[in-house]
């Protein structure tokens, strides 16, 4: 049951000093990213990703800036190695927070995307979503408390030419961001998600380099430019702190306006 908040300091409502937050996907990337800041914020960070090599190298990038973490190397699509990592995670102690970011994407016509490609996408962006919310939300609502943040995107809500798979996949994870809601809500259990824009990642290099693309994207984005990393920070510091106990199966748009208007 919830206990109220203390309002003598609201600035502590978004306090995540010793929080536990596992992030899947955060080799490089709005992954990486959301670790530096919330690490930066006093949060205890769990990075996640297939590649161990790649998570070796994040963490000691972080602790060049004096942020310590852990890894957890596991796929998120391989259900019996999620249920392993997620137990061995919490016998250390608790997952406060979970953010859902591990991902990927094949950009053509439908044509051109092979069944294979397609299953990878979905079994990545939804699929693993799923797996990984389904083993940490068990320890969760044995609690009664804790957090999942989704990472969406822009094409939850919008289509674009070439990215079937893709927004197929992000409007799954905002789907089931609100069915999660009306799930696990009454356990005291808050599911959020964040859709980004265009932000400069591995996954987006292909469009920056394509000078139509970038065009378009300039004239359609009322803000003119594109996210920087660090902006999605303060979005994922709200919804892991006290400040969002009452927001639940919301997703938050961080877009420069590109969904809010029709654009150009």
């Amino acid at each position: 049951m919830f206990v109220g908040l203390s309002f003598t300091d609201p600035v502590k409502l978004f306090d995540v000093t010793g929080r536990r937050v596992l992030i899947t996907g955060a080799g490089s990337g709005i992954g990486f990213a959301l670790a530096h800041g919330l690490g930066a914020a006093g949060a205890h960070v769990i990075l996640n990703g297939r590649n161990q090599d790649k998570l070796e190298s994040a963490k000691a990038k972080l602790a060049e800036a004096g942020i310590a973490v852990e890894i957890a190397a596991f796929d998120v699509s391989d259900a019996n190695a999620l249920e392993t990592a997620v137990a061995s995670i919490e016998a250390e102690g608790p997952i406060d927070v979970l953010i859902n970011n591990a991902g990927t994407n094949v950009r053509g016509r439908m044509a051109d995307i092979s069944a294979d490609a397609f299953r990878t996408v979905m079994g990545s962006n939804a699929e693993g979503l799923f797996l990984t919310s389904r083993a940490v939300s068990v320890h969760m609502q044995k609690r009664k408390a804790g957090k999942i943040i989704n990472i969406c995107s822009a094409l939850s809500k919008l289509g674009r030419k070439g990215a079937v798979a893709y927004s197929g996949s992000k409007a799954a994870a905002a789907m089931m961001t609100a069915s999660m809601c009306d799930e696990l809500a009454g356990d005291n259990i808050q599911i959020n998600g964040i859709a980004p824009g265009y932000f400069l990642t591995e996954l987006t290099q292909a469009i920056k380099d394509d000078p139509d693309h970038e065009a378009w994207l300039m004239a359609r984005t009322p803000a003119a430019r594109w996210g920087q990393l660090e902006e999605l920070v303060g979005a994922a510091i709200f919804l892991s702190s006290d400040a969002s106990s009452f927001v639940n199966g919301h997703v938050l748009t961080v877009d420069g306006g590109l969904t809010s208007v029709m654009g150009g």
